[in-house]
């Protein structure tokens, strides 16, 4: 086995096996991660083969581990295990003092052995576009999306703001913003910040008008954040899973009720 730089050319090989768990991705995340922070993206190689795979990238003094997937035929030989390792140990070396995965129920004990903590679950909801108006997209200075994503997470994530601002619908409400963003065949509430339930239901009214009707929208949402969770039941939204969401380092400035919904799902916060 060989470790090593995970690479453009991996994308195609790793959304097949993305593909095949049911994984909910989307190719554009591979283009931001690689360019971002390629120092901390790997995967491991049999017979020239890629067989493992893991990415991470880090915001201020903050990192998220994603895309860790082993082919089902080669787990438990420690592939996983090492690659997060790799990742983890070149977020440190950056500075992150914080890293923060979602974790699946039997990837969960993995990331214990490895001194990660439950801070939080996220649920993933689905539902329907509504369709009904054509939305156009707002005008928010970045520096004031920064301090209402930095409300919820307790960090500066400049990088993944700006780039889900541009390839998405970027919405502004009362205390809040929310991005309607392609993810795959379907389309992604996220990232979304905002001040209370009365505020954000305007915005996912507004958010769900801009997908055609019928069309699937998904987003991952912290389960602390019960308001959320009220306004996606009344919208008629349904819950398809749930990860553990953890961390390892210092406690964050974390505060969910800021955060009706995460800027990717699962791999980069």
């Amino acid at each position: 086995m060989q470790l090593r730089s995970f690479s453009p050319e991996d994308v195609p090989a790793f959304l097949d096996l993305a593909g095949a768990e049911g994984w909910v991705c989307d190719r554009w995340e591979f283009g931001f991660l690689l360019e971002t922070f390629p120092r901390g993206c790997f995967c491991a190689v049999e017979d020239g083969r890629p067989v493992a795979f893991v990415t991470s990238v880090c915001y201020g003094a903050s990192g998220w581990i994603g895309n860790l997937l082993v082919e089902e035929g080669k787990r438990g030989r420690g592939y996983g295990t090492l690659l997060m390792r790799r990742s983890l140990d070149e977020l440190l070396a950056v500075g992150a003092s914080t890293v923060w995965l979602t974790a699946s129920l039997a990837g969960r004990p993995i990331y214990e052995k490895m001194g990660f903590r439950e801070i939080d679950q996220v649920t993933r909801w689905a539902g329907r576009g509504a369709g009904k108006a054509c939305e156009c997209a707002d005008t928010i200075p970045l520096g004031e999306m920064i301090a209402l994503d930095r409300a919820g997470w307790g960090d500066d994530r400049q990088t993944i703001l700006a780039a889900v601002a541009t390839r998405g619908t970027l919405l502004r409400g009362s205390g809040g913003f929310l991005v309607v963003q392609r993810c795959g065949n379907d389309f992604q509430l996220g990232p979304w910040s905002g001040g209370g339930r009365r505020e954000s239901s305007a915005l996912l009214k507004r958010a769900l008008s801009v997908v055609d009707e019928g069309d699937t929208v998904v987003l991952d949402v912290p389960v602390r954040n019960v308001d959320a969770a009220a306004l996606l039941n009344a919208s008629g939204f349904a819950v398809v899973g749930r990860t553990s969401l953890m961390v390892v380092g210092d406690d964050p400035a974390y505060e969910p009720t800021r955060i009706f919904a995460l800027a990717s799902m699962g791999s980069m916060g």
